[in-house]
């Protein structure tokens, strides 16, 4: 059985020659790198194609990563710009309709049903927003990143982060109501 070590600790290790650590990097961020690429408007397989090239991106440009960066902060703004060469080369992209997931088990049928619903209607609208207003989003709600983080990867300041949050969520606001959905309180 492996032990656990902290994300330094294993890029020191990796850095250091012990290139299959690599992978529990890669185990620890491939959820959330594909859900950025989802969430940016890439169909399953080509988030799964574009989270595998962000990977190797990263594992070649191991050495540039500045001691103390983090690196989620780090492979998400090469997920970012792996995405923003994709659609360079190839438009327009649609969000396809996601797999139904595991139900949880005190899910009824009826709530695993509007959950799904939810998540489509989420990704129809997030899909409608400029590219400049989903990514914040995303990076920060579904990433969990700091301005900071935000700014760095984006090339933003800390206030246009936070402005492009705040308008985003405003837009979404409005094209919530336009469609008549006071049944989304989450916004």
């Amino acid at each position: 059985m492996s032990e656990l070590l902290t994300e330094a600790e294993l890029l020191r290790r990796i850095a250091a020659g012990d290139k299959q650590r690599y992978a529990e990097i890669v185990d620890r961020y491939k959820g959330k790198v594909y859900g950025l690429l989802r969430g940016m408007g890439a169909n399953h397989q080509d988030a799964q194609d574009l989270a595998q090239e962000t990977f190797i991106r990263a594992y070649r440009k191991l050495e540039s990563l500045r001691e103390g960066e983090r690196f989620s902060a780090w492979i998400y703004s090469i997920a970012v710009n792996a995405m923003r060469d994709f659609t360079r080369r190839r438009r327009p992209l649609y969000i396809e309709d996601e797999q139904v997931p595991e139900p949880r088990s005190d899910d009824t049928p009826e709530k695993q049903v509007l959950n799904l619903e939810m998540r489509r209607e989420v990704h129809r609208l997030l899909e409608r927003l400029p590219e400049k207003y989903r990514i914040v989003l995303l990076l920060r709600y579904t990433n969990e990143l700091s301005y900071d983080e935000i700014a760095d990867i984006t090339g933003l300041s800390e206030n246009q982060v936070k402005n492009r949050i705040y308008r985003a969520k405003k837009s979404l606001y409005k094209k919530v109501q336009a469609e008549g959905g006071v049944r989304y309180e989450m916004l």
